[in-house]
């Protein structure tokens, strides 16, 4: 690839970049902040670590599990 060609797209990968630094971040606090998860902990790591954009989206609309008040009976 060309240096030319790589600032011309510059503009564009910037905030790809950081939205996929922003996704991977969230997904590392929420799945560190919870007991459980739908499956192995360690396995929803690799997930988000190693799936680039895509592994952190995964996670937090499959990997999380729902967690119940302390005050609700059911």
């Amino acid at each position: 690839m060309e240096i030319a060609t790589l600032k011309e797209l510059l503009p564009f990968l910037i905030p790809v970049l950081i939205l996929d630094l922003c996704l991977i971040g969230w997904a590392l606090v929420d799945w560190a902040r919870r007991k459980r998860t739908k499956g192995p902990k360690w396995v929803w790591l690799l997930v988000i670590l190693f799936v680039s954009t895509f592994g952190p989206i995964i996670y937090l609309v499959f990997g999380r599990e729902e967690e119940q008040d302390a005050g609700d009976p059911d």
